[in-house]
């Protein structure tokens, strides 16, 4: 064995990294290791959220990443492909920031906590011992192997089922594909913009540096046979809103920000343990629609940060660890899922974006609630 930790974090994500840094802020020997190098762009809405601020507050992250300069958001506007507009007012200000720097970010304050960071970095399988894990990997070709205390997934919605056994497996039907691109050139308020059309939806939302963050989810079903490339399908998915389309005319896609990911499966079940605990996306997701993707993430890595701690305090047994974040995740998470999955459904429905904007001005509370009701509450 090369080295001996406390626990390794699997993923260095938004979750993996700030649960990287909670435990090493605690005092464990804390291992993040990700397969992929980094800093690099993902598919995300790049949005927290005015909730998600509570919990980088708790984690001791709220003032760096307000150091980076980010957009502030006040609002959410939707944008239907006939034309009608509903705004809506956020209860306090998101923040807008790229993963491209949020996540170097992290991986920064992982290391400034005294956790190692290991990218590029293939795990190729974790062996429960009587010591606890052992961690076979590969660095530049190499093996290494690590022995560790306690291993926490936080890999992300696509399940690697081959490390550990896990036997869950993603539903084939109503997939996604998530794609993502930076722009110059739009001329935006601090508002998040999400334009419906048939076969999915698109965020426009502003970044650091004066630049935008163009997402879109669309459903494999209306644009899986047709354009190939990344800014194809987002011309694709423009020419059905043209509101959209005319929002990205003069726009300009700014070199290498171009990223897709699919399948998408937003019916997948929650799955907080399995053989080992999940946190972020690979414990669940709620529809990006909803625009509260990290604060979740940031939420389950605090509160697996907490029963970790007391586990290798041996406070607690890893079956009452097992019990007790099982609960949690359901008590904080059930009702924002419902709520999200509901609204999901709701906007695939063809008559409804001819209804909301009617109820949107007849009863301006409504919108307001039910975004609400995808939110997490303080605790």
């Amino acid at each position: 064995m090369n080295h001996t930790y406390d626990a390794a974090v699997l993923g260095a994500g938004i979750a993996g990294s700030s649960l990287a840094k909670s435990l090493a802020d605690q005092g464990w020997d804390t291992v993040l290791i990700d397969r992929q190098l980094f800093p690099r762009h993902k598919v995300c809405g790049e949005f927290l959220s005015p909730e998600s601020q509570h919990t980088l507050n708790a984690l001791g992250l709220l003032n760096t990443v307000k150091s980076l300069q980010p957009s502030l958001i006040s609002k959410i506007r939707l944008i239907f492909s006939r034309g009608d507009i509903l705004e809506i007012p956020l209860p306090g200000h998101a923040i807008g920031v790229s993963r491209y720097l949020l996540d170097s970010t992290l991986h920064s304050e992982v290391i400034r906590s005294g956790a190692s960071l290991q990218t590029a970095t293939t795990v190729t399988s974790v062996y429960p011992n009587e010591d606890g894990y052992r961690i076979e990997m590969k660095q530049e070709g190499l093996p290494i192997q690590v022995q560790v205390r306690t291993v926490i997934a936080a890999w992300g919605a696509n399940r690697r089922s081959g490390i550990l056994g896990s036997t869950q497996i993603s539903s084939v039907n109503h997939l996604h594909t998530g794609v993502k691109s930076h722009y110059s050139g739009i001329d935006i308020e601090p508002v998040v913009e999400l334009y419906l059309f048939p076969g999915g939806y698109m965020g426009i939302s502003p970044i650091e540096g004066g630049l935008v963050n163009v997402a879109a989810l669309l459903t494999q079903e209306s644009f899986g046979k047709t354009e190939k490339t990344i800014l194809g399908m987002i011309d694709a998915a423009a020419r059905r809103n043209p509101k959209l389309y005319q929002k990205l005319a003069q726009a300009t896609p700014v070199p290498g920000t171009q990223v897709a990911v699919a399948p998408v499966d937003l019916h997948r079940r929650p799955l907080a343990w399995d053989v080992i605990p999940h946190v972020g996306d690979a414990a669940l997701m709620i529809p990006p629609l909803c625009g509260d993707g990290m604060s979740i993430a940031l939420r389950s890595a605090r509160l697996c940060s907490t029963l970790a701690d007391r586990y290798l305090r041996r406070d607690i047994s890893l079956a009452r660890w097992q019990y007790e974040y099982t609960r949690s995740i359901h008590r904080e998470f059930k009702s924002p899922m419902r709520w999200g999955r509901l609204l999901q459904w709701l906007f695939g429905l063809p008559i409804v974006p001819q209804l909301l904007p009617r109820l949107g001005h007849l009863a301006p509370g409504l919108a307001f609630e039910l975004v609400r009701a995808t939110r997490l509450k303080e605790t």
